[in-house]
């Protein structure tokens, strides 16, 4: 993971976790506290450390050369716990989040979970990414000028073939490019049920069962997810705007 993340990158994360540090512990004291959290080494091992914790002359901690100090995948981890956005490493998510706050709420708090996830457990992140796109999905189909209504135990793979032939995806009129692009995103929310159902610990496994554990894939799928939810809520606000909006628009 650390080689993925380019040193440009890292400086300008590295000033927007020491910031977030400062802001939720406020004292050296909680800081320091935090930090060695993270901080692992092994005196045996030739005083080995995954990153140093550099002191001033006061001995208070010094933040700003103890974050310089770290790995990209470090940084990366507790610039996810802090909830700082990643939008050069996860560019979806930012924007997804503000975009479904206050509309989705129950969907929001999920995937705000999964995101937190990414870096603890793979698994677990990909799962609740998964269930926070059903949740969306279930949201727009209970819009009362929709025809096609869901019984709330559908599948994502069941709820994204209802939202795509309410959306008109499916439609013959359209050109086979459109109608491509439509299979493709009901192909791809497929494979996130799938993978949550047979590669997560979301379902019973055994010991001998794959999960995915390499945070790569549980990175390339959070995002997915988001870039999926963004389209479909984009699309839906266009194809049914919102009442009230549109009655505002009215110049009497």
């Amino acid at each position: 993971m650390n080689e993925l993340i380019s040193p440009k990158y890292q400086m300008e994360l590295a000033q927007k976790v020491e910031d977030a540090i400062w802001k939720e512990y406020t004292s050296y004291k909680n800081v320091r506290n935090y930090i060695e959290k993270w901080h692992d080494y092994n005196e045996v091992n030739y005083n080995w450390e995954n990153f140093r914790i550099v002191e001033k002359d006061d001995k208070n901690i010094d933040l700003h050369s103890t974050i310089h100090s770290m790995p990209g995948d470090i940084l990366l981890k507790i610039a996810i716990d802090l909830g700082v956005d990643t939008p050069d490493f996860i560019p979806s998510i930012p924007t997804f989040k503000n975009e479904i706050k206050l509309e989705y709420k129950n969907a929001y708090d999920t995937f705000c979970k999964a995101y937190k996830q990414i870096e603890s457990d793979p698994s677990t992140a990909i799962g609740l990414a998964n269930s926070a796109l059903e949740s969306i999905i279930k949201e727009i189909l209970r819009d009362e000028r929709i025809k096609s209504k869901v019984k709330g135990k559908e599948t994502l793979y069941q709820l994204s073939s209802v939202v795509l032939k309410e959306f008109n995806f499916t439609s013959t009129k359209h050109p086979k490019e459109i109608k491509t692009i439509g299979n493709s995103l009901l192909t791809a929310n497929q494979a996130i049920e799938t993978l949550r159902s047979e590669k997560t610990n979301f379902h019973g496994k055994t010991s001998e069962d794959f999960l995915i554990e390499d945070t790569i894939y549980a990175y390339f799928i959070v995002n997915s997810v988001a870039t999926i939810g963004l389209f479909l809520n984009k699309f839906y606000k266009t194809k049914y705007p919102n009442k009230s909006s549109t009655d505002d628009e009215v110049p009497f």
